[in-house]
């Protein structure tokens, strides 16, 4: 089902719609499927969270150092796989 049309909701039902959409900053009709997800039992999907803090450091870094960085990586995971057997 792609789209449907709720009509004469009920105030407390509207009210519980609005609270959610306030305290999460989401849209009425987010609100209105997670509050059935929830109500349903239904697992929601987890979305995949994008972090931006280290953005500004983007193309920052010389190609020494981007040398310097890959071999210490490199270096680490061969002791995870010494240790940890990953």
């Amino acid at each position: 089902m792609k789209a449907i049309t709720l009509r004469n909701i009920p105030p407390e039902v509207q009210k519980a719609i609005q609270e959610k959409v306030r305290e999460k900053r989401i849209s009425a009709n987010r609100a209105v499927i997670e509050l059935l997800q929830e109500r349903l039992g239904v697992p929601r999907k987890k979305k995949r969270v994008l972090h931006h803090d280290l953005d500004h450091l983007f193309g920052t870094m010389s190609a020494e150092e981007a040398d310097e960085l890959q071999r210490f990586v490199v270096e680490q995971r061969r002791f995870d796989k010494r240790f940890f057997g990953k």
